[in-house]
């Protein structure tokens, strides 16, 4: 299992800290800062789920025109991970 943590850009949460298991599953999501019901329920959601299988359903959501969401600063997250995770 490893520990990533994720410093999201034009969103309101300021740190996104999630655990990947060795399989790329999600083991755990904690969004810090944002909207703390709705990034809750996000975590629960999408634990123990393939990591590029939600970084794609999540991947170009987008809040209040924004451009971008919490939602799809996890998918970026997650994808940096598995990238960096490659080499």
């Amino acid at each position: 299992m490893t520990k990533h943590i994720f410093y999201p850009e034009g969103v309101c949460s300021q740190q996104i800290t999630f655990e990947l298991n060795d399989d790329d599953t999600i083991a755990s999501v904690r969004f810090s800062g944002g909207c703390n019901g709705n990034l809750k329920a996000i975590g629960k959601l999408v634990q123990g789920k393939g990591a590029r299988q939600i970084a794609e359903l999540l991947g170009g959501n987008d809040c209040c025109g924004r451009g971008t969401s919490c939602a799809d600063q996890l998918a970026r997250a997650l994808l940096q991970a598995l990238a960096q995770k490659k080499n």
